[in-house]
């Protein structure tokens, strides 16, 4: 049996994973959670998963939750310190990190220093330190198994094989809802609209990353830390049907590909079973209700997030932390509707361009550059405000 620990237990992610747990009680026990500050579902999920810990965001949320939960759990803190202590319980095995912000970092590295299996579904952890991070890893033979479906696909394909056996990796995107939109179209997108998403049902933030690119833009650095393979051999094809998760093309000309439903929970159990396969509750693929199958060069003219996550990568250094915050800045104020959807790009490009780059050796140094591009990125986007 599998002893897990998830941060991010109330989110999308992590909703997905206990019912991955519901499938497989016999190979999978809950042992510690960490929410946000949905204090009542971590209430349903305390009382149905009985874990050992919990641990919320703060300590308001924390409240409700002990003046609302019939047999509370022992309660590790809040924020960055109960997340790291959820993640390093001495009876985890496998830490599933869907917590985001450079808290879910914190909680990650400690993990891996406290010698646990990381399921990773937070983008933040390897494009911001993705060097410390994997360092980490391999110093202490840490397992880094990724559950966004794009690298879960990959490393399903890439099945042990080595880097240099590696053309180059295709990650496959549904182009957002906004794919066929002219530029000027773009300029008018309302948050609500880009809150659709054609494919996957997903939290808001992610949402818009994948309506504006940039959430491809992301999985190529992350891609880069997680398969040791050069930003020139990472491709993106967007591919609307989102059948294909993603392929890699190895040196000898073949290409392989996974293929399957669009459910969150198959590159969740992939992680939480690796290096075996279990049984899953999940329709098969049906490929004569598919089609057709299409894939399409990204229109970087009309999505410039992406062509920024390249040039952050090849830069690295402190720009991939850059990158990160001001997007995040930039996408709440959008969805405040205080920023038009094309001052997105412009806010990152602006804060990127101001930046005076730096190294990335130690965590420290992740926060400052954090804390200083979303001070900038939050002026740009005042000076914005009027383009919306």
């Amino acid at each position: 049996m599998k002893r897990i620990a998830i941060l991010g237990s109330t989110g999308s992610i992590g909703r997905s994973a206990l019912a991955v747990v519901d499938s497989h009680p016999t190979e999978l026990k809950v042992v510690s959670l960490a929410a946000g500050d949905n204090a009542a579902l971590l209430v349903e999920q305390a009382a149905r998963y009985c874990p050992e810990v919990v641990a919320m965001a703060t300590d308001a949320a924390l409240d409700r939750f002990r003046s609302t939960c019939a047999k509370v759990p022992s309660v590790v803190g809040s924020g960055a310190e109960g997340l790291i202590a959820v993640a390093t319980h001495p009876d985890v095995d496998v830490v599933l990190c869907a917590s985001s912000g450079t808290a879910g970092l914190e909680a990650v590295l400690a993990a891996i220093e406290a010698g646990k299996t990381i399921a990773l579904a937070n983008k933040e952890v390897l494009v911001m330190a993705g060097e410390l991070v994997m360092a980490a890893a391999r110093r202490r033979g840490v397992a880094v198994l990724p559950v966004d479906s794009e690298h879960n696909a990959i490393h399903q394909c890439l099945h042990g094989r080595k880097s240099v056996e590696v053309r180059r990796l295709i990650l496959t995107a549904s182009g957002g809802p906004f794919r066929e939109r002219s530029a000027s179209e773009l300029e008018r997108v309302a948050p609500e609209a880009a809150l659709r998403h054609p494919t996957w049902q997903m939290g808001r933030k992610i949402t818009i990353d994948s309506a504006t690119l940039m959430n491809k833009g992301l999985e190529v650095i992350e891609a880069h830390w997680l398969f040791d393979v050069s930003a020139d051999q990472i491709d993106v094809l967007v591919h609307p049907q989102s059948i294909v998760h993603s392929m890699v093309e190895f040196i000898d000309g073949s290409v392989i590909a996974q293929l399957g439903v669009t459910d969150m929970r198959l590159p969740i159990q992939y992680a939480f079973s690796y290096p075996d396969r279990w049984d899953a509750a999940l329709p098969s693929l049906d490929l004569t209700r598919a089609a057709k199958l299409e894939f399409l060069p990204p229109p970087h003219d009309r999505f410039p997030s992406l062509g920024l996550a390249y040039r952050a990568l090849r830069a690295g250094g402190t720009l991939p932390v850059v990158l990160n915050a001001a997007n995040e800045v930039a996408v709440e104020i959008f969805l405040e509707g205080k920023l038009g959807f094309m001052g997105i790009p412009r806010v990152i490009e602006k804060t990127m361009d101001a930046h005076t780059l730096g190294p990335v050796s130690t965590l420290d140094e992740v926060r400052r550059a954090d804390i200083w591009a979303r001070d900038h990125a939050r002026a740009m986007a005042h000076g914005l405000e009027l383009t919306v």
